[in-house]
């Protein structure tokens, strides 16, 4: 087992993984940019370096600091949390060639899911379901235009590196088609630095499913069930749950599901932990959206339901741990009642969602029986405006779908962040609402909501 570990990352994110290297008894050292000083995860680490200014690109994703960060400190691995260098197949194997263990999969497999055309084929030859579209990404609006033909209209236009709803165009027209390839391009040219685009069939009112994975170094996979996000604003996701509503997913579907996810990781020989994201239309069909070669977000929701913690099982299988000797195997694997995440963010949504940075002048936080929250937030503490406007995560489990949406309507009500605005209010509203509260709904429900009001 690692003695020292450095946490590539900031916010909730870097505490959590903070707290299961002191459960593991292994030394942690926390990086910052000179914006987050005074940040949480810099003062609960064992040790903190400072990696840079406030812009990302200076900090926390500057290979170079990071790798100059291990040497100083001894720290012999990187767990890179989410976002910035967590999918970044250059970092890893600068990792690797400085002698560092990455606490994630390896290389090739971030790049053969990373590309989302390449990931699409590879996942196409492994035998996963797949959405109709191009083989890779298209050169001209002509092929483009030939390629919508023949699937049919409406169609998604999307970035093959892209990730987080960024570089998606909907196209329900040919005359839009020319418009809206030069806008994906452009968004993902900004976002990515790749402006290479692919088509696709859209799937209409579907649920955004996606399914845990874990798998050790020794060839071992098996999945942990799946995860209903399909309550999203703009392709973000704000709600998250586990299992899905009852209608949408049954045991044998569910079992399907996670075969073909585990024969999508075999095909990229993928270890550690990882997500397959799916597309679940209203007669059970399923197909490959993309895969997340990461920790995610929303993965509370997935231990809440299972007891399995994730962040410890990353650790102990880049420390060459087996899941046999976790004793996490795929028949027992079991779903303790269900479990909701709802993400907190320092946003206004009376103003279009605008950010809200600045001082919190008092917090009260939610608790009791089945209540957890993850955050970085303490009262006096500077949300920075340099970073993602996430402050904190509340995940609840209750016996049922029912009991688990009044436990989060209890806990959202006791939240209390002053100084700067946060969308707990939307997040209670979305909670009452009659589509959402019958679990009959898609990645459509917010757009329908929006359209009424």
């Amino acid at each position: 087992m690692f003695k020292k570990i450095l946490i590539a990352n900031r916010g909730e994110i870097a505490v959590r993984v903070i707290r299961a290297c002191r459960e593991l008894g292994i030394k942690t050292v926390a990086v910052y940019s000179t914006a987050d000083n005074a940040a949480l995860h810099t003062l609960i680490a064992d040790e903190s370096v400072c990696i840079g200014p406030p812009a990302s690109k200076d900090s926390y994703l500057n290979m170079k600091a990071l790798i100059s960060a291990c040497e100083i400190t001894g720290a012999e691995a990187i767990h890179p949390g989410y976002g910035f260098l967590s999918e970044n197949a250059a970092f890893v194997r600068l990792c690797e060639k400085c002698g560092i263990k990455w606490i994630g999969p390896p290389a090739d497999a971030i790049e053969a899911m990373g590309d989302k055309a390449n990931a699409k084929e590879t996942m196409k030859k492994a035998g996963v379901p797949v959405v109709p579209g191009s083989d890779g990404a298209v050169k001209t609006v002509e092929e483009a235009e030939k390629i919508a033909d023949e699937i049919g209209y409406p169609i998604l236009i999307k970035a093959s590196s892209g990730g987080g709803g960024r570089g998606i165009r909907p196209v329900h027209k040919k005359e839009e088609l020319k418009d809206q390839i030069q806008a994906a391009k452009t968004e993902a040219k900004a976002f990515f630095g790749d402006d290479a685009v692919y088509i696709e069939k859209f799937v209409e009112n579907p649920r955004h499913v996606e399914i845990q994975l874990l798998a050790d170094e020794h060839g071992n996979v098996i999945h942990l069930g799946e995860r209903d996000c399909s309550c999203q604003r703009r392709n973000q996701k704000l709600i998250e749950e586990t299992p899905c509503p009852s209608g949408s997913m049954t045991e044998e579907l569910r079992a399907r599901m996670g075969a073909a996810a585990i024969k999508g990781a075999k095909a990229c020989n993928y270890t550690n932990a990882g997500t397959v994201e799916f597309l679940l239309d209203k007669h059970g069909g399923f197909y490959f959206m993309e895969m997340n070669t990461r920790i995610q977000v929303e993965h509370p929701v997935t231990e809440m339901a299972t007891g399995v913690d994730l962040i410890k099982a990353q650790i102990k299988v880049a420390a060459g741990e087996t899941l046999e000797s976790m004793e996490i195997r795929q028949e027992a694997v079991k779903f303790n009642g269900h479990a909701i995440e709802c993400r907190i963010n320092a946003e206004d949504p009376k103003n279009n969602f605008r950010p809200s940075p600045g001082k919190i002048s008092a917090l009260h936080v939610p608790g009791g029986f089945g209540v957890r929250l993850d955050t970085a937030i303490f009262q006096g503490y500077e949300i920075p405006p340099n970073y993602d406007s996430m402050v904190a995560k509340v995940i609840v489990r209750g016996k049922d779908r029912a009991e688990a949406i009044q436990k989060m309507r209890v806990a959202l009500s006791e939240f209390l962040i002053e100084g700067v605005v946060c969308n707990i209010d939307f997040q209670l509203e979305l909670l009452r609402e009659e589509e959402f509260t019958s679990g009959d709904y898609d990645i459509g429900f917010l757009g329908r909501r929006n359209e009424k009001k």
